[in-house]
């Protein structure tokens, strides 16, 4: 059975310590997990946070983001060596919180594109780097580094469930695994069913459920009946989190290209979006959750 929750974006662009109420809200809401954004690793509030999780009682998940400052195929070797350090940095919060999972766009700057396709030098200089981080984290406990493919818009590296498979086995380490997103797998796949089974249980290590117009999932045209079925038949157990934006927004809204409301705040969309999928899930496992 999969372990439903929200992530932070609901109710904040940039999480800090002013946003630790959110952790509350997010059990309030019947979550099971919340995810939280770290954008800024080195000011990121761990012992707050840390504590404020332990008093709720709530498992936590996090994603992040790299940007041109720390960019993992950047032709520069100190922004990729940047890269390599923060994400190093994520991977020691991960570990103060508890949390298994570092999903997101973690293998190159998050809207970098460079008007061409993906290059073999760039595909390289991303996997050494995921390798010194993958064996950082190995050595330092038990955390997921799952690869988030998003579309052609956002970035030219990572795409689709394939690609993010094949990424993962070269850098060779059982700790990457791939993050997809049904916003994006809308997108860039031509099957639910087989990019779910291109990962399989072996490399399938976190999923967003966003509906195909970041509206409330469930109203719009992702097959979730398809997707949570070939979840359910290649043993998927992890997390299943609604990624959604409040309306208010500003620089996150204009990323990721939102102009009208789905709902009157993300906690809306989030609440009837969590009551959609419940009751698809329960039909998909025949039981009541």
């Amino acid at each position: 059975m999969f372990k439903l929750g929200v992530d932070t974006f609901i109710w904040t662009e940039k999480f800090s310590e002013k946003d630790l109420w959110v952790i509350s809200k997010a059990k309030e809401l019947g979550c099971e997990v919340l995810d939280i954004f770290i954008s800024k690793p080195e000011s990121f509030p761990t012992e707050a946070v840390k504590r404020k999780v332990e008093e709720v009682g709530i498992e936590v998940v996090t994603t992040v983001t790299l940007n041109k400052e720390n960019n993992l195929i950047s032709p520069d070797p100190k922004v990729r060596a940047k890269g390599v350090e923060d994400l190093k940095l994520v991977v020691d919060i991960n570990l103060e919180l508890g949390s298994k999972i570092i999903g997101g766009v973690n293998y190159a700057a998050w809207g970098y594109l460079t008007g061409r396709p993906r290059t073999e030098e760039e595909w390289n200089w991303s996997i050494e780097g995921m390798k010194q981080v993958a064996e950082y984290a190995k050595k330092r406990g038990d955390v997921v580094i799952a690869v988030e493919p998003v579309n052609r818009f956002e970035t030219h590296f990572l795409n689709i469930a394939e690609d993010a498979v094949r990424y993962c086995k070269e850098v060779g380490f059982d700790n990457v695994k791939v993050h997809l997103d049904s916003f994006h797998m809308i997108r860039e796949e031509t099957s639910f069913r087989d990019a779910v089974e291109i990962c399989g249980k072996k490399y399938l290590g976190y999923v967003h459920a966003c509906e195909n117009n970041r509206g409330i999932p469930g109203t719009g045209l992702v097959p979730w009946k398809e997707f949570f079925t070939a979840l359910k038949d290649v043993g998927y157990e992890g997390p299943v989190v609604i990624e959604s934006f409040d309306p208010s927004f500003e620089e996150l809204n204009r990323q990721c290209a939102i102009w009208r409301k789905f709902a009157e705040t993300g906690e809306e969309l989030a609440v009837k979006g969590l009551a959609n999928l419940r009751s698809i899930i329960q039909e998909v496992f025949e039981t009541e959750i």
